[in-house]
């Protein structure tokens, strides 16, 4: 079993810090042999262990000396006076940050995510399977927050008769958003004002973000002819307050019941998956597309957070990203695996969205 890791270019780290300093690379491969087997095993490391199951190519002698220098520089510890090591927080962001690159998944693996998330009916399902694919492939808990309107522009607005004085307004954005709105009208209008208005509302909107196009939607009534001036005003308030002041951010999570353990430990981490806001925190660093971030532990600023580790990045079409998403879950997690399937999911959903 080896230790190293390839590394994929488009995988990096953040928060940024100074590389950790090793007196020799062996010290990384002990590290990283460390962090390998108690991802895996859940159970202390020792030297004996590390000489049996990595081939290190040092004597027995050589890692219990650099086991102790790496133990004595706080990237790994001792639980008991008998027992083996465990790596700390700082021990998991050193072999982070060591990370190079990170082996690519295999053709058989790329294709099976491509082929469920290109099965996708819209946008909106495409992030839902990818969720439920990064809970199912990582064992952990995984989130993405739906297209914000405040970076996506407005594609078509559908005005839709639902009763004599009741319209629906669908407003479908670049990025595959769909949103809905009951208007309530005063009076009713025909067929052929239904169709104005709708070619009113297009017309301020196309092409904009809900943001820029806010002013112009808020004077849409004065281009109205006057027995749609009411309507238009009608139509413009909704979608002023409920998509430009409002600007809810919708997210998707999959694969909390992943965190449950015997020990409850991240019983709190679950709660706080439940809150809208903590969980937006999470993501607000996923603003860069090819970019992975990871958090590891108390590098988080809820105190929630801080027995977890966070691995997010952003999806997004051409060079602009539209949402982020991401991983959470015990600070002994597959580092290089989790990483390299979120950098390989968003940037499948990136490609859906772009119609590769």
């Amino acid at each position: 079993m080896r230790t190293t890791y390839e590394i994929m270019r488009c995988v990096s780290t953040a928060p940024s810090r100074l590389a950790p300093i090793f007196r020799s690379e062996t010290q990384l491969q002990i590290l990283g042999a460390i962090v390998e087997d108690y991802v895996q095993t859940s159970e202390p490391v020792g030297s004996k262990a590390l000489l049996d199951r990595h081939q290190l190519g040092v004597s027995a002698a050589t890692i219990r000396n650099d086991m102790a220098v790496l133990e004595q520089q706080g990237y790994i510890s001792q639980t008991h006076a008998s027992s083996g090591r465990i790596p700390t927080e700082a021990g998991y962001r050193a072999f982070v940050d060591a990370l190079h690159d990170v082996k690519p998944l295999s053709s058989a693996e790329r294709h099976a995510i491509l082929d469920f998330l290109e099965n996708g009916v819209d946008l909106e399902d495409v992030l839902r399977r990818s969720v439920q694919l990064l809970a199912q492939l990582t064992n952990q808990a995984a989130v993405v927050q739906l297209p914000t309107l405040s970076v996506s522009r407005v594609k078509h607005c559908e005005v839709v008769e639902l009763a004599p004085t009741r319209l629906l307004l669908v407003l479908i954005t670049d990025a595959g958003r769909v949103d809905q709105r009951n208007v309530d009208l005063a009076a009713p209008i025909d067929q052929d004002g239904v169709r104005l208005l709708r070619d009113l509302l297009n017309e301020v909107l196309v092409g904009k973000t809900m943001r820029d196009a806010s002013a112009a939607l808020a004077r849409v009534s004065t281009k109205a002819p006057p027995h749609l001036a009411d309507p238009a005003a009608r139509a413009a308030e909704v979608l002023i307050t409920t998509l430009v002041d409002a600007t809810p951010d919708r997210l998707i999570i999959a694969g909390s019941s992943n965190l449950v353990v015997p020990s409850g430990g991240l019983q709190g981490v679950i709660d706080a998956l439940e809150q809208q806001v903590v969980v937006l925190k999470l993501l607000a660093g996923a603003q860069e597309l090819e970019q992975v971030s990871v958090r590891i532990g108390h590098e988080n600023e809820d105190e929630e957070f801080s027995r977890a580790s966070i691995v997010t990045t952003a999806y997004g079409s051409g060079d602009e990203a539209l949402g982020g998403l991401g991983v959470v879950g015990p600070t002994h997690m597959d580092y290089p695996g989790t990483m390299q399937k979120v950098a390989t999911v968003a940037r499948y959903i990136s490609r859906i969205l772009r119609g590769e």
